[in-house]
């Protein structure tokens, strides 16, 4: 009987390793150079898709749109009012409107019962809501909301507020041309009064009419804006009667009915 220790290898297995493990570390090589070979093809697709990006043209940043979600404001305060200002069969109406940034719009109409209005003002306090570029474009649609959007000027009145511009719609329905807007910007405080008016058969009388607006035009509380108050104590003191307020700034500044200065 040979000893235990002079016993020699398994003739089947040359190398000592049996076939299985040989198998199992073939599979685990091939695996790994697949593995390498799908990692190196998703690097060289991340280049190439990081040259193309950086290959295009760089393009302005979108610009945040401008909040417009203005809201009725039903437990807010009458501001403003038009004093003695009282036309036939007309009944006045009063809308507050509010931004979530601050703004505020103080709209007073006038118009006969059940009937669309004749005469409009809105005193805008903006807030920190994006203030609108186009202010006529803006004035043209609450006049004439079927009409073109478009405004001409039409001369120059003088108010309480100071200059205030006419604007006047070149063509559009027959409601826009027998209107005459107007639209005033303070920068101290800053303010936007602007409004229309449809009363009267001529544009004399249609200035007459915006003048007696801006002229009876009070402030009833200005809350914690004393830059407000200011400006209406101030303005009161250079209020005149509303056919003072109704003459052009200028002979050259009315659009209609333009006086000569001096004699020929």
């Amino acid at each position: 009987m040979q000893p235990f220790l002079g016993r020699r290898a398994n003739p089947d297995y040359p190398t000592g390793i049996h076939p299985a493990l040989n198998s199992l570390a073939d599979e685990c090589c091939g695996m790994l150079a697949h593995l390498v070979a799908h990692v190196g093809a998703l690097a060289l697709l991340a280049i190439v898709g990081i040259h193309l990006w950086d290959e295009l043209p760089a393009g302005a940043a979108p610009e945040p749109r401008a909040r417009t979600d203005w809201r009725v404001a039903l437990r807010s305060h009458p501001a403003f009012a038009v004093r003695e200002f009282d036309l036939p069969e007309k009944t006045e109406a009063y809308e507050i409107l509010r931004h979530p940034d601050g703004g505020r719009k103080d709209i007073l109409r006038w118009g006969p019962q059940g009937r669309g209005p004749v005469a409009e003002i809105e005193i805008y306090r903006p807030g920190g809501e994006s203030i609108p570029s186009g202010p006529v474009a803006e004035l043209a649609a609450r006049i004439d909301p079927d009409g073109l959007h478009e405004l001409e000027t039409a001369g120059i009145i003088d108010s309480k507020f100071g200059a205030v511009t006419l604007l006047r719609a070149p063509g559009g329905t027959d409601r826009a041309r027998s209107c005459l807007g107007f639209i005033k910007r303070l920068d101290e405080p800053v303010l936007q009064i602007s409004g229309w008016s449809c009363q009267g058969d001529a544009w004399p009388a249609r200035r007459a009419a915006i003048g007696c607006i801006l002229s009876r035009l009070i402030l009833l509380t200005a809350g914690n804006d004393p830059k407000l108050a200011e400006l209406f104590a101030r303005a009161e003191l250079r209020r005149g009667s509303c056919a003072a307020s109704a003459t052009p700034a200028d002979w050259v500044s009315g659009a209609e009915n333009p006086r000569l200065r001096g004699a020929l």
